[in-house]
C-alpha cells in the first residue's frame, strides 16, 4: 500500500496525476460532492446559529468507502480537490467525514492546490501543501445555506399561490427577471420611422455610397428626416446638382487584442463562435483541464477554467512570446509583454486566466486525440492566449466629405495595413451591425469632381432591444454582479429545465410559467430579485472568503428580513395573480368579459363568468379559430363514461384535445387522448415507481417517475434497465447524436460513462 493518499474529484484527473506522482501515491476520486444538506425542511436551522445538517451523497457511497479504507492504511493524506471555494468545501467535507471514522480521529490532511494539471505544477503543489482555508469553506457554505433557505421557503409559497412543482432561487430569479423585463420592453416598444439619404458615385472602377450628414448648413440627427415626403423634398432639391470633394481626412488607427479568457468571456465566445451552450462549454473545459491522453499519456491541456483573472504567469508569457517570435514572425512580437488587469472588483481567487498549459502543444498537434468539442474549444483558448501577446492590428482610415448642392455627404473607408493579432484570432460580438467604414475607397483628393450616379432615400424603423442570447445573458449577469462565472451555466440550465424560458433562434423567450413566477416574485419579493441586492450579497460572500466578514451576521441580516416577508405574504389571495381583463365579450354566453388566466400550463383565455360559463380557448387563438375547431366531430365511438355511463366526447380545452363526459359539469370525468407509455423500468431514485414516457409542454419526450410529485426524477433520453459499470447507477440511457452515433450514457453527469453502440452515419 502506498504511503501517501491523494484525493481528487474526478477519475480522469486521478489517471493524469498518477503518471506524475508515481507508486508512492495512491490516488482516489470522490466523484464530486460527498456530502450535502439533507433534502428537507430543517437542514439549516436559523434558530440555532444556522446549524446545518448534512447527509452523505448516496451515489458516491462506495467511492467514499474506498477512501476511508485507504486513509486507514496511509501515512499522509492530501486533499487535491478543485482550486476554488466549492473544491475547498469538498475537501472540508472529506476531512470531517474521515475524522468521524474510527481510527482516523487524529488524521491531519493537507490541502494541495494547483491551477494546471502539469507535472511541474502538481509536484510543486504537493511539495508545498497548506492548511484548509476556513474562510473559503465558510463562504461556500453560506452560499449553500442562503440558496437552501430561499428555495425551501419561497418555492412552497409558489406552490400555494400558483401551482405545484415551481421553484424560486436566490440567483436564478433575478436572471429570470432580466429575461422577462427584456421581453416586456420588446412588447411595449413602438417603432419610429426615419429616413436617410444616400449618394452613389464612383471613381475609375471603384463604386462607393456616401450618406447625407448635413443639410442646409445643419447637422442631421436620426429623426430629422421623419417621413417619405421630407426625404423626397431633399432628393428633389439635390437632383441635377454637381458633386465635388470638399475634405479628405486620413488617419492611422490601431486595434489591440482582447485579454485572455476568463470563465465569463470563454462562455460568451463559445456561444458566439462555436454555438456551444454554457453548460456544454464548462463540461468540455473540465475535460481539457483534468487531462486528455495525447499519445504520451494523459496531460492537462488548459489551466483551471473557473477564474475571474486575466493575468498570465511570467513563465506563460515568456513561452508565448518565444512561440510568436519563432513560429509566427518577429514583426508580430511587441517590444514588451502585454499586461492585463482584472476589471472586476469581485474576482474570487488569484488564478491565472484560462490558457493552454503549453503553447507549443498546438491545436493541430493534439487534434487526433480530441473529440470535436474538445478540439474546437481548445483551439479557441489557444488562439486567444497567443493573440493576447501579439502586436496590434493597424489600419489606414479615410473620411471624405462630398458637397452636392446644399448637402454634405460623408463616406468612410478602412484598409488593413498590418494584420497583427488578427492573423490568429478576432473576438466575436453580440448583435453587431455592419461597419460602414469597413470598406476600401478609391484615391480621392480635395476638389475632385465626382459623377452623381444616383441620389436616393432609404426608410428605417427603430428596433426593439434584442432578446438575450446565452452570450449576452452571461455578459449581463457579470455586469450586474449576479452570481459568479462558475455559476452561470447552472443558472441558465435551471431556467431551461424548469421551463421558465425557452430558446427560439438561439434567443431566450420567457414561457407563460416563467412570466407568472416573475410577476409574483417582483410584486411581492421585489427586494430579493433586485439586481443590486443580489450583487451586494455576492460581495458579502466575497468578503467572507477574504476574511473581512463573519458568515453568521450575514446570514442573520438576510434571514431577518426574508423570514418576515415570507410570513407577511402567506395570506395573499390566489386570485390576485390570475386575472387580466380583455376588451372582449365571451362569444358563448355573451354576458361576461373574457380574461387571461394562469393555469397549470401557463396562460389561457376564459370567461370571467366561470363556472356558470366554461368557455376557454388557447391564448394564441382567435374566437373564430376556436369556434371552427369546436365544430369538429366530438363523439367517441363505442365507449361510455366509466363514471356515469354517459356519452364520451372529444373536447378541446385550454391545453388542447382530451376526452371528457358529455354530462359535464354534472360529471367531470376526463382522460388524456393517449396514456403515458410505461417503460417497465424501476425509478432509480425512489425505487417505488416506474419511469414513464411523457411530453413536455413543447412536445419534447422525457422519462419521469410515475409517482410525481412525490418523486421528481426525470431524464431526457430513453432509459434501459442496465446498471452503469463505472458508478453503479441502476440505469443507463440511450443517446443518439450525429457526431457520436448511438451510445449508452450514464445519466449521472459527474460520472461521464459512455459506450458506443452504433457509430455515426458517414457524412455525405
Amino acid at each position: 500500500m502506498a504511503k501517501n493518499l491523494l484525493i481528487v474529484e474526478s477519475p480522469s484527473k486521478a489517471k493524469t496525476l498518477k503518471k506524475y506522482l508515481g507508486s508512492d501515491f495512491e490516488i482516489l476520486a470522490s466523484y464530486g460532492h460527498v456530502r450535502d444538506l439533507v433534502p428537507k425542511s430543517g437542514a439549516v436551522d436559523p434558530e440555532n446559529d444556522f446549524a446545518m445538517k448534512y447527509q452523505l451523497v448516496s451515489r458516491n457511497a462506495k467511492h467514499l468507502d474506498a477512501i476511508v479504507a485507504a486513509a486507514k492504511e496511509a501515512d499522509a493524506l492530501y486533499l487535491a480537490t478543485d482550486p476554488d471555494r466549492e473544491g475547498e468545501a469538498i475537501s472540508w467535507h472529506l476531512q470531517e467525514i474521515l475524522k468521524s471514522k474510527r481510527g482516523l480521529k487524529n488524521l491531519h490532511p493537507k490541502r494541495v492546490v494547483f491551477h494546471e494539471v502539469t507535472k511541474k505544477a502538481v509536484l510543486e503543489a504537493v511539495a508545498h501543501p497548506r492548511e484548509l482555508s476556513q474562510t473559503l469553506v465558510d463562504a461556500q457554505q453560506t452560499r449553500r445555506a442562503l440558496d437552501y433557505l430561499v428555495g425551501f421557503n419561497l418555492s412552497p409559497l409558489l406552490w400555494k399561490k400558483i401551482r405545484r412543482g415551481l421553484s424560486a432561487g436566490r440567483v436564478q430569479s433575478p436572471a429570470l427577471r432580466m429575461i422577462c423585463e427584456r421581453e416586456q420592453e420588446i412588447r411595449e416598444f413602438t417603432a419610429q420611422e426615419y429616413w436617410t439619404v444616400h449618394l452613389d458615385s464612383h471613381k475609375a472602377r471603384t463604386k462607393f455610397t456616401a450618406k447625407l450628414t448635413h443639410w442646409q448648413g445643419q447637422k442631421l440627427e436620426q429623426f430629422d428626416i421623419p417621413d417619405e415626403a421630407q426625404q423626397q423634398e431633399i432628393v428633389n432639391a439635390l437632383d441635377g446638382q454637381q458633386a465635388h470633394v470638399s475634405k479628405v481626412e486620413k488617419k492611422k488607427r490601431s486595434r489591440n487584442p482582447a485579454a485572455p479568457f476568463t470563465t465569463s468571456t470563454m462562455q460568451q465566445e463559445a456561444v458566439r463562435k462555436l454555438s456551444m451552450t454554457t453548460d456544454r462549454t464548462m463540461r468540455t473545459a473540465q475535460q481539457l483541464y483534468e487531462g486528455v491522453d495525447v499519445g504520451q499519456g494523459a496531460v492537462g491541456l488548459i489551466t483551471y477554467m473557473r477564474t475571474d483573472s486575466v493575468s498570465l504567469s511570467d513563465d506563460a508569457v515568456v513561452e508565448i512570446r518565444h512561440y510568436i517570435d519563432h513560429k509566427i514572425g518577429s514583426e508580430y512580437l511587441p517590444s514588451a509583454p502585454k499586461i492585463y488587469k482584472t476589471k472586476s472588483k469581485n474576482a474570487q481567487e488569484a488564478h491565472e486566466a484560462i490558457r493552454p498549459t503549453s503553447v507549443y502543444r498546438t491545436p493541430e498537434e493534439v487534434k487526433p486525440f480530441l473529440t470535436a468539442d474538445q478540439f474546437r474549444l481548445y483551439q479557441m483558448i489557444w488562439q486567444r492566449a497567443v493573440a493576447c501577446q501579439m502586436a496590434p492590428a493597424r489600419f489606414d482610415t479615410t473620411s471624405v466629405d462630398i458637397v452636392v448642392g446644399k448637402g454634405i455627404f460623408r463616406v468612410t473607408g478602412q484598409v488593413q495595413t498590418f494584420a497583427g493579432f488578427l492573423s490568429v484570432y478576432e473576438e466575436g460580438v453580440d448583435d453587431s451591425e455592419d461597419e460602414e467604414n469597413a470598406k476600401k475607397l478609391p484615391e480621392l483628393h480635395e476638389g475632385d469632381n465626382l459623377p452623381v450616379d444616383r441620389i436616393f432615400g432609404e426608410q428605417h424603423f427603430t428596433q426593439p432591444p434584442p432578446r438575450y442570447s446565452e452570450a449576452s445573458l452571461v455578459k449581463a449577469l457579470e455586469e450586474y454582479g449576479i452570481g459568479r462565472p462558475s455559476t452561470y451555466a447552472s443558472i441558465i440550465s435551471t431556467l431551461k429545465e424548469r421551463e421558465y424560458v425557452t430558446l427560439e433562434q438561439k434567443r431566450f423567450l420567457p414561457t407563460d410559467t416563467g412570466e407568472v413566477v416573475n410577476k409574483f416574485l417582483t410584486e411581492h419579493f421585489g427586494q430579493y430579485v433586485d439586481y443590486n441586492f443580489t450583487a451586494r450579497l455576492e460581495n458579502q460572500l466575497d468578503d467572507i472568503a477574504g476574511g473581512k466578514r463573519e458568515w453568521k451576521p450575514v446570514m442573520q441580516q438576510f434571514w431577518k428580513g426574508f423570514d418576515k416577508e415570507i410570513k407577511a405574504k402567506e395570506d395573499i389571495p390566489r386570485a390576485e395573480l390570475t386575472a387580466e381583463n380583455l376588451d372582449e365579450i365571451c362569444p358563448k354566453c355573451s354576458a361576461h368579459q373574457l380574461q387571461i388566466k394562469f393555469g397549470k400550463r401557463g396562460r389561457f383565455i376564459a370567461c370571467s363568468g366561470y363556472p356558470e360559463c366554461d368557455y376557454t380557448r388557447n391564448v394564441n387563438e382567435t374566437a373564430e379559430e376556436a369556434a371552427k375547431a369546436a365544430e369538429e366531430p366530438t363523439v367517441v365511438e363505442g365507449r361510455n363514461c366509466p363514471k356515469c355511463e354517459g356519452q364520451l366526447v372529444y373536447k378541446r380545452g385550454r391545453y388542447g384535445k382530451f376526452i371528457g363526459c358529455a354530462n359535464y359539469p354534472k360529471c367531470k370525468y376526463i382522460e388524456p387522448l393517449e396514456k403515458p407509455k410505461d417503460t417497465g423500468i424501476e425509478c432509480p431514485k425512489c425505487h417505488k415507481g416506474n419511469l414513464i414516457e411523457r411530453k413536455s409542454r413543447y412536445g419534447k419526450l422525457f422519462y419521469s417517475c410515475n409517482t410525481y410529485p412525490d418523486c421528481d426524477y426525470a431524464v431526457w433520453n430513453p432509459p434501459i434497465n442496465e446498471p452503469c459499470p463505472q458508478c453503479s447507477w441502476p440505469i443507463l440511457t440511450i443517446k443518439t447524436t450525429k457526431r457520436r452515433g448511438t451510445e449508452k450514457v450514464c445519466p449521472q453527469k459527474e460520472c461521464g460513462y459512455t459506450e458506443q453502440i452504433e457509430p455515426p452515419a458517414p457524412k455525405e
